[in-house]
């Protein structure tokens, strides 16, 4: 393998294929990239064995096809560190990489590509094509409400729902749910449900922009593939039954409030700053067009806030973990919000006035 490539175009791909690849691995070989060259296409693969990445660039002079695989992390560095629109040639010489750029040199170790892993390709079931914007909305609408590292490994992801013309994301950890909905013109024979694990999730949100250019998705009984311009990501679904959404939605809410969403989400980070440390409780008091939020800790420290809705019933208190509705204040992007209660035992339903693609669930907590 010998080759020469600019800094630029070797630099983006390797960037989001690095991300991948996890620092600590049981295997050596994973902590490195695999490079291969055939014709002017250079090849760049990461893994952790449940997500892989693929980026493709074009060399700018291939001297010898092959492959090798070099330090992920270490190769990443040294083109970030090397000047700008630099030439950087990369070549194979007695078992090691050695880049070269101007004056300098760098002798990289390499591991054999036979013990590269590669991801299986399962029996796919059906390939849509969909809007990148509109997976890109979906993933960034719901994706902050997905547990890490709990012990129902089934919520540690994201549920996609693909029905007929219409694309579903959810993500909850037990304490709340997200929920956002997309009307596409998608076809399916039938509807599909998978779950994709949380790194997954995350490295396919880095690949997607707004726009109306396809991303192609290739579904299969245990991995989900996706290809967008130069990049092939392929991950390992969680086998597991994600829980019925539907059901925890509320739908008996007769406590209706409508709030300005930033002067709220204010309202309630500061409030936060003197609530418990370790249950983040803060209480709602809701009266006719004024909801008063209240926090306290063990130091006896309190915070009291008021702020105007537009509201009128009877009056209510309930408490909630403010990290929680900050969260979902964060990612709703309409100026105002709509916020139904029902009783302070019940969940809370947050969304756009009106109701709007996404809906967010909220358990109240005993304070």
């Amino acid at each position: 393998m010998k080759f020469s490539i600019s800094r630029e175009a070797l630099l983006r791909p390797l960037t989001l294929v690095a991300g991948v690849v996890e620092r600590r691995q049981t295997l050596p070989v994973l902590s490195n990239v695999l490079i291969q060259v055939e014709g002017d296409q250079v090849a760049l693969t990461g893994t952790d064995l449940e997500v892989e990445l693929v980026g493709r660039t074009v060399a700018s002079q291939v001297e010898q096809e092959g492959g090798a695989t070099v330090p992920a992390r270490k190769l990443m560095d040294i083109c970030k560190s090397l000047p700008e629109q630099s030439d950087i040639q990369l070549a194979l010489e007695e078992g090691r990489a050695v880049l070269r750029s101007g004056r300098s040199r760098f002798t990289l170790s390499t591991l054999p590509v036979a013990e590269f892993p590669n991801i299986e390709d399962g029996a796919s079931s059906q390939e849509l094509s969909i809007p990148r914007g509109t997976l890109k909305h979906l993933i960034e609408a719901t994706s902050f409400a997905m547990a890490q590292q709990d012990v129902r490994y089934y919520l540690n992801g994201m549920l996609l729902d693909i029905q007929n013309h219409l694309l579903r994301a959810v993500a909850t950890d037990g304490h709340r749910l997200a929920m956002c909905s997309r009307q596409t013109e998608v076809a399916v024979a039938e509807p599909q449900k998978m779950i994709v694990p949380r790194k997954g999730i995350l490295e396919l949100s880095r690949l997607l922009d707004d726009s109306d250019e396809p991303v192609s998705l290739t579904l299969g009984a245990t991995h989900l593939r996706a290809h967008t311009g130069d990049f092939t990501f392929t991950s390992k679904l969680i086998d597991g039954k994600f829980p019925d959404y539907e059901r925890v939605v509320p739908k008996n809410g007769d406590k209706v409030l409508i709030a300005d969403r930033a002067e709220l989400r204010q309202v309630l980070s500061r409030t936060a700053i003197l609530s418990n440390e370790k249950y983040r409780g803060v209480r709602l008091y809701l009266e006719e067009g004024n909801l008063k939020v209240m926090a306290n800790n063990p130091e006896q420290e309190e915070a009291e806030e008021n702020v105007a809705i537009e509201y009128t019933g009877p009056g209510m208190e309930v408490g909630f973990n403010v990290g929680y509705l900050v969260d979902v204040l964060a990612v709703l992007d309409e100026e105002r919000v709509q916020m139904t209660l029902a009783d302070p035992n019940s969940s809370a339903l947050l969304e756009e006035p009106g109701g709007g693609d996404a809906l967010y669930v909220v358990m109240p907590m005993r304070l």
